[in-house]
């Protein structure tokens, strides 16, 4: 992979990674807006087009966004001022419940806030904070976000999915995580690979074994880091995700119709190489030398 652009530190620089923690800490506020807002406004969406087809009225009117209305309690409302809504600390200053009526607070909310700011860390402390660092912060946040509304609602929202594609393919027009044209191949076979798993297994058993989700977050991941890279993530996401599905199995008492989302394993699989592509590259050469 080539140098990062220097912009504003290189990569190993300490107190810049350390800093965007704190920022990484924030945004993981925002990020449970997302993962909590985004799936209902899909839904509202839905509801209201099927309404209009209907031709009925639009059951909702009121605007509902990333922004709008303020966050409040669900359990009586209360809107959520500023200094209640510190990520993490005010969680513990609250000791994990509403200031108004006592309810809890859901432990999520302080541990993804903390697991994007860690990340974060990484990401810079990696790429630097130049152009490969930047882009590596929308990919894990994108990645954060999916993960959770993947693990919620077994769907990846085409608002997330899409633009990561794109933005993977636009960023290496110069090389900026690997060249164009292993971009652009990495994109379709990415697709193309989980399309083919997907009717193979339709046609053998008669029902869909994963979602369309599944292929463009996969085609995404291809964009970013190249067809090279897609072997590995393939194989630790469906290995993860095999060991943990099993396990599931055994717990809730289901059978092999046991759904779980794929989605969660492809967004850490695809983090890791991230991370670590050069070793894991370097791993794969060994054992495959003409790959």
């Amino acid at each position: 992979m080539p140098e990062p652009t220097l912009l504003f530190a290189p990569a190993g620089d300490l107190a810049i990674s350390l800093i965007a923690g704190l920022f990484g800490l924030l945004f993981g506020s925002f990020l449970n807006v997302v993962i909590h807002r985004l799936p209902k406004m899909m839904q509202r969406e839905s509801d209201n087009y099927c309404a209009v087809e209907a031709g009925k009225d639009e059951p909702h009117t009121e605007r509902y966004n990333l922004v709008v209305p303020r966050s409040a309690c669900p359990h009586c409302n209360h809107q959520i001022g500023a200094l209640e809504n510190i990520p993490v600390v005010s969680y513990l200053v609250l000791r994990g419940k509403c200031s108004s009526c006592k309810a809890p607070i859901s432990p999520r909310y302080p541990a993804i806030e903390l697991l994007t700011g860690a990340l974060t860390v990484a990401v810079v402390w990696h790429y630097g904070s130049g152009w490969q660092g930047l882009g590596g912060l929308f990919f894990l946040y994108s990645l954060i976000a999916m993960t959770f509304i993947d693990a919620d609602t077994q769907l990846l929202p085409d608002d997330l999915t899409y633009p990561l594609i794109w933005a993977g393919l636009l960023l290496n027009v110069n090389h900026t995580y690997v060249s164009l044209q292993d971009s652009v191949i990495g994109a379709a076979a990415g697709y193309l690979a989980l399309w083919s798993v997907y009717w193979a297994y339709k046609l053998v058993r008669g029902r869909e074994g994963m979602g369309y989700g599944d292929f463009k977050l996969l085609a995404a991941l291809g964009a970013w880091m190249g067809w090279a890279m897609l072997p590995a993530i393939v194989l630790m996401s469906s290995l993860v995700g095999s060991v943990v599905g099993i396990v599931l199995m055994i717990v809730n008492r289901k059978g092999l119709e046991y759904q779980i989302p794929f989605g969660p394993y492809l967004a850490a699989a695809g983090l890791i190489a991230f991370l670590y592509g050069e070793p894991i590259m370097a791993f794969t050469r060994s054992v495959y030398p003409y790959f």
